[in-house]
């Protein structure tokens, strides 16, 4: 007993109009023949109304009409088949789309229902009585296009062919013509920022035209592109809007993007002076893993090191915090070896490391934005000063004052004094302005009176990730209020203080009336005197 593979024409026939998902298609489909057929210019006409479909382009035309009707036959020329391996399967999408066909082309036309078509009921070939069609010519009947006015413009946007839709040409910003490009193993590639250094790290991928994979919603400018070669790349049947194994050729094309990078930022390395060069295509560097291409040069990218250019805090999320980008050049590489700039580098601001960033704040040091930003084996690396907490002693300096702050979110002991001494490593500086938050006690200087170094003691921000503002502004007031009680030794001045916010003059019961004032440890008595 003998089996072998048999295919029934009639289950196949019938099932080949459930293998497009998209009725969309059908337009990529005859654009797709136009073009390959040599067009320079394609006609499309679509009546909602009416459900008429028309296209017409100025190609070669059809030398055999069977070929229309010949499944997965292709009718192309050889060479065609060769550089673009098509399917033959595009001009059935008609038969299933439409009620009825006709197509002109040099002389020659056919007019056939589409059923008898698929009941494959002969059909003549005949001279066509009209004027002669150069190119083709297909009208299409009872066609379901609704929504393609939406549609044909994203559809096209790539396309090699120029397009009039309903009178109107289209705008093809992505078509290989439309592009500067270079010739890559993967197909023609345009990159963003080549010149300017302002990268885009998404690619936009066409096949013959059509877009296969990446965002369809941004410019040429903010996107690269590229037009894969289809001789390395073949799309999924059968609406060819994806590749085969579509992760592993985007893998393949992400991996050559990098690698023209690498060359352009070679070339342009040899080609602009270091300061610029690093300016310009650090961030390129960064997106495409070519980093240790500044390892041999003596600028550091401005990016990498900042200043602390406000107070300290613990952030909460989507909050700034208070580095701030370089505006000047960074310090040369000569200028931090000597140690007239120091790069270090620190964790968040929180209770072991606070006192390291009021260090470096008063020492104008510059803070490395993750340490990790300088590339491996970078002499930075070895320029970089750690702070931690261990290496930092907090001395409160002049007559102290202790107590205990019981705020609405956080409760710490505050101690009051002159001066906040912050020593590492012998060398010594003093804090008199900021308050600073160091292993569970929060240090407040003299001219300190504004309740914010309770910014250091909590992020205020809760388990779900909100920021607590009515706490926060509660705690900056309560802990202002405790300063200025501590502080407080001139009593009339003290009371004063206390009433002018009161604004007691609104009052007309309390003008012109005179009170005495008695404070006991606690309580107090007001007496009016007449």
């Amino acid at each position: 007993m003998e089996i072998q593979v048999r295919i029934n024409e009639e289950g196949a026939l019938h099932n080949q109009r459930y293998a497009f998902t998209n009725r969309f298609t059908l337009v990529s489909e005859l654009l797709q023949n136009a073009r390959r057929a040599g067009a320079s210019k394609i006609q499309l006409d679509y009546d909602l109304t009416t459900r008429i479909l028309h296209v017409a382009d100025d190609g070669h035309g059809i030398n055999d009409f069977q070929a229309l009707l010949a499944f997965h036959e292709s009718g192309w020329p050889e060479q065609t088949q060769q550089r673009e391996r098509p399917f033959g399967i595009g001009f059935s999408k008609c038969l299933y789309a439409a009620s009825r066909c006709i197509v002109r082309s040099r002389g020659w036309f056919v007019d056939f229902q589409t059923e008898a078509a698929l009941r494959r009921t002969p059909i003549q070939v005949r001279r066509d009585p009209g004027e002669p069609v150069l190119g083709t010519q297909v009208e299409l009947h009872e066609v379901d296009l609704g929504g393609l006015d939406d549609r044909i413009d994203s559809l096209c946007k790539g396309f090699g062919v120029d397009v009039i839709y309903n009178g109107r040409r289209l705008v093809r910003p992505y078509a290989e013509d439309h592009l500067e490009t270079i010739s890559t193993p993967v197909g023609a590639m345009h990159l963003v920022g080549v010149r300017t250094g302002h990268i885009a790290p998404t690619i936009l991928g066409f096949l013959q035209g059509f877009r296969v994979f990446g965002p369809s919603d941004f410019s040429p400018v903010h996107v690269n592109v590229v037009h894969l070669d289809p001789q390395v790349f073949q799309a999924r049947l059968p609406d060819r809007d994806r590749l085969i194994d579509q992760d592993d050729p985007i893998s393949r094309v992400y991996a050559e993007l990098r690698h023209q990078w690498r060359a352009i930022l070679q070339y342009a390395k040899g080609k602009l002076p270091p300061r610029e060069f690093v300016d310009r295509y650090y961030g390129a560097m960064k997106a495409f893993d070519c980093r240790d291409l500044i390892n041999d040069l003596d600028e550091l990218p401005r990016e990498v090191c900042a200043p602390i250019v406000g107070y300290p805090i613990q952030l909460y999320s989507g909050e700034h915090d208070s580095l701030l980008d370089l505006d000047a050049p960074p310090p040369t590489r000569a200028a931090i070896e000597n140690g007239q700039s120091v790069l270090v580098a620190m964790d968040d601001v929180g209770g072991d490391t606070a006192a390291a960033w009021m260090y470096a704040h008063a020492r104008r040091f510059l803070v490395i934005n993750g340490h990790q930003q300088l590339p491996e084996g970078h002499w930075g690396h070895t320029q970089v000063r750690h702070l931690d907490s261990a290496s930092i002693q907090v001395e409160p300096v002049g007559p102290l004052t202790s107590t205990y702050f019981d705020g609405r979110w956080i409760g710490v002991k505050v101690v009051l004094c002159d001066t906040v001494r912050l020593t590492v490593s012998g060398d010594v500086v003093d804090i008199t302005d900021d308050g600073v938050y160091h292993e569970d006690v929060l240090y407040i200087p003299a001219g300190e009176a504004s309740g914010k170094p309770v910014r250091q003691v909590s992020s205020y921000t809760d388990d779900m990730e909100r920021f607590l503002q009515e706490e926060l502004q509660a705690d900056l007031a309560a802990l202002a209020d405790l300063i200025h009680q501590l502080r407080s030794v001139d009593p009339r001045a003290t009371l004063q203080s206390l009433l002018d916010p009161l604004h007691l003059e609104k009052y007309p019961v309390l003008r012109d009336k005179t009170f005495r004032l008695a404070v006991s440890g606690n309580a107090h008595r007001v007496e009016l005197i007449d």
